[in-house]
């Protein structure tokens, strides 16, 4: 069975000419929405995903605009609202060493070097120079990890672990 993974959700058109508004979901939007680029629109209720082949894009505020081969008016493309845009897992790329997959750090366990259980990663915010873990602690408190090498010690993507060495006051 062919695994798929989720790039963006088409929220919207955007003006007259086929353009799309996106919520990306990609750790790698340039790479993605390259032009001669092949996404994969999955609808509700469709069985088989629609081939796209994007033509250009372009960013707009938080949103990512793209436009495909064969589709130049917002008529065409009105009906691909709340599509989602994915990729099959062949096309996943390789990562450098220490580098991640949104999909594969959320609901990794974390833990102390200690031992000590801190709670699951439920997002991943993107913020500026190094990414944030947000972990839903057991008391039901969002405990914020940011992946910097001080902190982060070990990934674990095979067991879902991630061990860190929690920094003064990341734990309080």
């Amino acid at each position: 069975m062919k695994k798929w993974f989720n790039v963006g959700k088409i929220v919207n058109t955007h003006g007259l000419r086929g353009e799309v508004r996106v919520i990306s979901r990609t750790d790698f939007p340039e790479e993605r929405y390259k032009t001669g680029n092949m996404l994969f629109l999955f609808k509700s209720g469709e069985k088989e995903p629609i081939e796209l082949v994007v033509s250009s894009h372009r960013t707009h505020k938080n949103f990512d605009l793209l436009t495909f081969e064969g589709y130049d008016n917002v008529n065409q493309v009105e009906a691909m609202r709340d599509g989602i845009l994915k990729v099959p897992e062949s096309q996943r790329g390789t990562l450098e060493e220490g580098e991640y997959y949104f999909q594969d750090i959320i609901g990794c366990l974390v833990a102390t070097i200690d031992g000590e259980e801190i709670g699951k990663i439920v997002e991943i915010l993107t913020p500026g120079a190094n990414d944030v873990w947000v972990v839903k602690a057991k008391k039901g408190k969002e405990i914020l990890i940011p992946y910097i090498e001080d902190v982060v010690k070990k990934v674990d993507i095979k067991e879902k672990l991630i061990l860190i060495e929690p920094i003064e006051g990341l734990l309080s």
